[in-house]
Formats: C-alpha cells, sequence, structure tokens
C-alpha cells in the first residue's frame, strides 16, 4: 500500500476530500424501509433505546446471580450469560477435560439446578436474556425453557437469543463437538420448535463477533456471517420451514472497533445485503428482510498495556453501534485484556452505554450521519467489496463447503497476520503498545476465580445425581438417542430429559454416540 495514502482496515482507500460527486446512484431511502440501509425502525431510539446488556457469568452459578441482580439494579435492561468451557463443548465439570477451566471464562452450568440458581430471585417473563453458547445452545435453551415452566411463565412471552451458530466455530472460535452436517440439523430443529413453542425467542445470532475478533476486517466480518446466515436459510428451507416465520427470529451478532466511519457503514451495508439475500431467499415479509443485531465492543482492541486507555475505545465503539443502528449493545470492561472484568469496569462499561444515550444527542435523529458524502460512498465500497467475497464463498458452494475447504478461514488468518505485521512495522499506531508507551506503575486490580469452583460443582453434580430417578433418566437419554437417530425434531426430547435432572454433559454425550465428534 502506498504510505502517502490513507486506507481504512479493510484495505479502501479513503480520499481526503468526498463530494457530491462521490455520492452513490441511489434513491433516497427511509429508515424502516425495505432495503433497511437507515435502520430497521421508523423511528430508532427515539421510540425505545437500544437494550443495555453486560456480559457476564463466572465462577459458580451463584456468584453470577449476584452480579446479576448488581447489574439489573445499575440500570441493564438485559442479561448476557457467558458460559465456561466446559459447559460450552459438552462436558459436566467432573468431566477430566474439564479439570483447570470450571467457572474459568464464564459460568458453569451441569444441570437444571444450576440454571435455578443462576435465575434466583429473576422473573425469567420480565428480562431479555442472550445466551453466548452454540454446540449445546440447544441443552441450555431447555433449560431455560424448563426454568421458565417452573415460573409458571407463559412461554409466548419469554423473550432472549440463543448464539447457536456453529458454523463460525469451525471457522474461528472452535468450542464445535459436533460434525458440520448434524450440527446444521440441530439448529434447524430449535428453528421449528422455537416457531411453535417460544415464538418471541430469538432462535440463532448470526455471530461476525468472533469472526472479527480472530483477525477478520470489517468487510470480511460482514461477508462471511451473511454468508453463514445465508446457509442457516437454505438449510430451513430444505427442511420446509416457512422463511417469513423464522426469518423474524434471526438476529446478528457483530463487533465494533475503533475505525468509526468503516464501522457506522459496514453495519449500514450488512442491513441493505441482508435484505437482498432473504427476498431473494423467497421472503416477501419485510420483518423476515431485517437485519437486527447485537454489537459487541472489540476485545480485541483492548490493550494490556496502559489499560484505562480502553474507556477511550470503548466510546468511540459504542459511538459507533450507536450510529449504526443497534438494536442491542454489549460494552467491555477497560480491564478485559488482563482478566474478566471486575465489578467496577463492568459499572464504568454501563456508564459509558448511558452517557452516550442521554447526555451525546447521538440517538436524537435517526441514522444521522446519512447523506454525508464520506459515509454513503464508504457504505456502498463496503457493500461491493463483501458482494464479490460472498461470491467467491458461493462459487465454492456456500458456506459449509467453504469452511470444510479451508477457504474463510485461510481468508481471516491472512487478515490477521497483515494487521500484526503493520502493528510491528508501525504503520498501524496502536497508543500505549508501539507509539507513546510508559512503564505503568498504578495497580488495575484482576478478578480472579480460585480452582475450588470445580469442587464446588463436583459436588453438586453428586448429590443431584443421588436424588433423582436414574431408571427414568437412562429412557429418556434412550428417547433422546432414538429421536436423533430417526430424524425427528430433539428438542422436546431434551426439555423432558433436563426437566427430569439429565445433566448437560449426558445429553451432549447421548449426540455423540450417534454424530461422532468433529476433527
Amino acid at each position: 500500500m502506498d504510505p502517502k495514502k490513507k486506507y481504512t482496515d479493510s484495505g479502501i482507500e479513503i480520499k481526503s476530500v468526498y463530494t457530491h460527486d462521490d455520492l452513490p446512484a441511489t434513491k433516497s431511502e427511509n429508515p424502516g424501509e425495505f432495503p433497511f440501509t437507515r435502520g430497521v425502525q421508523p423511528d430508532m431510539y427515539r421510540g425505545k433505546l437500544w437494550t443495555m446488556r453486560q456480559y457476564a457469568g463466572f465462577s459458580t452459578a451463584e456468584e453470577s446471580n449476584k452480579r446479576y441482580h448488581y447489574l439489573l439494579s445499575q440500570g441493564v435492561s438485559g442479561l448476557s450469560v457467558a458460559f465456561d468451557l466446559p459447559t460450552q463443548i459438552g462436558y459436566d465439570s467432573d468431566h477430566p477435560l474439564a479439570e483447570g477451566e470450571v467457572g474459568k471464562v464464564g459460568v458453569a452450568i451441569d444441570s437444571i439446578e444450576d440454571i435455578q440458581t443462576l435465575f434466583n430471585g429473576i422473573k425469567l417473563e420480565d428480562v431479555s436474556t442472550s445466551m453466548t453458547i452454540n454446540a449445546t445452545g440447544f441443552i441450555l435453551l431447555s433449560f431455560y425453557v424448563a426454568l421458565a415452566k417452573q415460573q409458571g411463565a407463559d412461554l409466548k412471552k419469554i423473550s432472549g437469543t440463543i448464539q447457536n451458530d456453529i458454523l463460525k466455530e469451525y471457522a474461528a472460535r472452535g468450542t464445535y463437538i459436533y460434525p458440520p452436517k448434524p450440527s446444521m440439523r440441530i439448529i434447524t430443529d430449535i428453528f421449528e420448535w422455537c416457531s411453535n413453542e417460544v415464538p418471541k425467542w430469538n432462535t440463532i445470532s448470526i455471530s461476525g463477533y468472533h469472526i472479527r475478533e480472530a483477525g477478520s476486517t470489517a468487510v470480511q466480518e460482514i461477508a462471511f456471517t451473511l454468508s453463514n446466515g445465508k446457509a442457516y436459510v437454505e438449510a430451513a428451507l430444505k427442511k420446509g420451514l416457512d422463511i417469513n416465520v423464522f426469518g423474524k427470529r434471526l438476529s446478528f451478532f457483530f463487533n465494533a472497533h475503533n475505525n468509526l466511519f468503516e464501522e457506522v457503514a459496514k453495519f449500514r451495508a450488512a442491513r441493505k445485503m441482508w435484505a437482498k439475500i432473504m427476498k431473494d431467499l423467497g421472503a416477501t415479509d419485510p420483518k423476515a428482510m431485517m437485519l437486527r443485531f447485537h454489537t459487541q465492543t472489540g476485545g480485541s482492541t483492548l490493550t494490556a498495556q496502559q489499560p484505562l486507555n480502553n474507556i477511550s475505545r470503548v466510546t468511540i465503539q459504542t459511538l459507533a453501534a450507536v450510529l449504526g443502528g443497534t438494536q442491542s449493545l454489549h460494552t467491555n470492561g477497560y480491564d478485559e485484556a488482563l482478566s474478566l472484568p471486575t465489578e467496577e469496569a463492568a459499572k464504568i462499561a454501563l456508564r459509558t452505554q448511558q452517557i452516550v444515550a442521554f447526555e451525546s444527542g447521538a440517538p436524537d435523529s435517526v441514522d444521522p450521519l446519512a447523506g454525508s458524502f464520506f459515509i454513503e460512498s464508504l457504505t456502498r465500497e463496503v457493500e461491493e467489496a463483501a458482494w464479490r467475497l460472498i461470491e467467491k464463498i458461493d462459487s465454492l458452494g456456500g458456506s459449509v463447503p467453504a469452511i470444510e475447504q479451508g477457504f474463510i478461514q485461510n481468508e481471516i488468518a491472512r487478515s490477521a497476520y497483515e494487521y500484526q505485521k503493520n502493528i510491528e512495522t508501525g504503520e498501524k499506531i496502536i497508543v500505549g503498545v508501539n507509539k507513546f508507551q510508559t512503564e505503568d506503575h498504578h495497580k488495575i486490580p484482576i478478578l480472579k476465580v480460585d480452582d475450588s469452583i470445580r469442587t464446588l460443582q463436583i459436588e453438586k453434580l453428586e448429590k443431584l445425581r443421588n436424588n433423582r430417578n436414574h431408571a427414568k433418566c437412562d429412557q429418556l437419554l434412550q428417547i433422546l438417542n432414538d429421536k436423533v437417530t430417526s430424524g425427528e425434531n430433539i428438542m422436546p426430547a431434551v426439555v423432558e430429559a433436563v426437566e427430569n435432572k439429565c445433566t448437560l454433559g449426558e445429553i451432549a454425550d447421548t449426540l455423540r454416540e450417534v454424530y461422532g465428534e468433529y476433527k
């Protein structure tokens, strides 16, 4: 790249001045109308602010429950649950492979009893809960539904999201269990079951976040994410599901990085592209063509050096998400390059959202950057670059074959390498890392999770297993095995199994027996 020129992080050249001649030749659009470039609601935040979430979960269900009550008291309007690695990959806390990981990067959930504790004192009808869970998403959703039933909740009113996006696990994140094709079958089972049983539940959050965290550019983030979304829709259509029904319950999960204008352009382009994809796949209901998304500020942009600088980074990223029209937002704690966020860091992160919401004026007008010569031009360039990538994936047969052939993984790895190389050569400046360095003398408090958590979880599991009907559990796991083998929808069997105290690991293993594990 020419050092005299300026580029976005996706390599799009930025001109020094933009004029009327740079505006795309498109008719003027209104927010809330196809193709939704300007937002999914006509009045956006004047009608209702985005949902302010704080992603939290660590240690035991008891500890996480305390954090949830604290966050709700501080003005959070939706909960967002982080699970530990054993829970994410289908191992109970007493499994040998769980050692050293229980409760570390999220909360340990082994059974219905852990979910009861996690949401103790919280009415599920009154909150929207997002769960970052993929391979075992069907089990965690079943725990949640079983608890809602115990609370006497109307399942038609329960709202929330399971991430449930397995394709990006193979491409970028790694917490998969089963091979791609059976994993896609589980996802379409969830789509089908939820449309009848929990119609307000978002059955998937198609995630660009982790693709970006793995090193992709903004353009790759939306191209790969929308391509994965297309694969899920095609799988659901093959199963005979109605695109105008399940299409309304698809949501997306994007990253917000520091390049303010590219990020805003990315969100605007993604909405426009998804509307076209859904229309081309047969959607006729405008609500099934809307791209609704949650945003999290960029974890990989946070630095361990001069960590208080991260508060400024998160503020820029928050503005990008709001100016780009997000429906829901989580802001990272400034200390997350060092540890899980402390309560103090989580509070500052939430206050950042509240300051943008109530003091900045950013939400007062819908799509306030629309009409900017620069933003409109950049939106078009991001869109055109993303379509070129999607066309390449389509030529390989779609996202599943592109992942199986390693194309998406290789593209992400190449971008990550280029980005790191630019930091090391000084072409890309990261304040406090490769320029403006200082010796940090003040110590940042760190949240530590004790290894004794595993002992506590094992004791809980032993007690659970001693106080359940073993014959009934064996029978229900056999029924689940039969449903998996026959191709029937597995969700009713999973819900009944968790209600009768079958554990997460036992259910995951039942499917492992049939599907095997993806290597």
